[in-house]
């Protein structure tokens, strides 16, 4: 069982930055894939960034490719979602989900939310014009 708990979201205007922040509970978040996922108002949630168990692999949403950055550190138990040149368009409810890596499937596999089986409260990112 992982439980999970974002931080960092905020008021921002455009062109700022922000960092988002995923604490973790529980043993086995060092053996588990990391997404982050987004959902704005009237829009189904979709897949911002995901991150591998071990932080080799990251891959992104062609919509923040550039702008924004995932990383993780399992000593710790966090992982966190730098997002840089945030637009109007990136305002959303932010969350942080996790499920077990099970590495014979590509990153492409875990661009879905219904991959995953745990899931935080969500983190509210404003983006002002």
């Amino acid at each position: 069982q992982v439980q999970l708990v974002e931080s960092g979201g905020g008021l921002v205007q455009a062109g700022g930055s922000l960092r988002l922040s995923c604490a973790a509970s529980g043993r086995t978040f060092s053996s588990c894939v990391m997404g982050w996922f987004r959902q704005a108002p009237g829009k189904e949630r979709e897949f911002v960034a995901g991150i591998r168990r071990s932080g080799g692999s990251t891959y992104y949403a062609d919509s923040v490719k550039g702008r924004f950055t995932i990383s993780r550190d399992n000593a710790k138990n966090t992982g966190n979602l730098q997002m840089n040149s945030l637009k109007p368009e990136d305002t959303a409810v932010y969350y942080c989900a996790a499920v077990r890596d099970n590495g014979w499937y590509s990153d492409s596999y875990y661009y879905t939310d219904s991959r995953y089986n745990f899931w935080g409260q969500g983190t509210q990112v404003t983006v002002s014009s």
